[in-house]
């Protein structure tokens, strides 16, 4: 293991290519040879829902999401905020969460958790899908 790692984030895989899911989903922490934080880049196309109307929580983890470029619709709860770039986020656990880019701009994402825990439940039908945000790529 060495003692500092510096990676490209576009040398993560892209979870989304070849789906229909708007943006891409790129997991550092393998590369980033990360033992304690997952570290997940989320980019959002302009008028884009990432979640496609669900959402999810984590029993037992909280995630920070920091938000590095363009504006975000977050959900959490029953909560709907606007989250510009240069914004961070904590999301404590069984908070329910969902985000969509509904803004002219594409959103960098970044999610940081605790490594190796896999407790995600998704939530269909979170929120209404947004007229202001597409489903699916084009």
């Amino acid at each position: 293991m060495s003692k500092y790692k510096i990676v490209d984030a576009n040398q993560a895989k892209d979870f989304y290519e070849g789906t229909n899911v708007p943006g891409e989903f790129r997991r550092l922490t393998d590369l980033l040879e990360s033992e304690q934080l997952a570290v997940t880049l989320i980019r959002i196309p302009a008028h884009s829902d990432f979640e496609q109307s669900t959402g999810h929580f984590h029993k037992e983890i909280e995630e920070i999401y920091i938000i590095t470029r363009g504006t975000l619709t977050m959900r959490f709860g029953d909560d709907i905020k606007l989250v510009p770039a240069g914004s961070v986020v904590r999301v404590a656990p069984e908070t329910p969460r969902s985000h969509r880019n509904e803004g002219d701009e594409p959103v960098d994402m970044w999610a940081i958790s605790k490594k190796g825990y896999h407790d995600a439940t998704k939530i269909d039908n979170f929120w209404e899908p947004s007229k202001l945000a597409k489903q699916t790529r084009d």
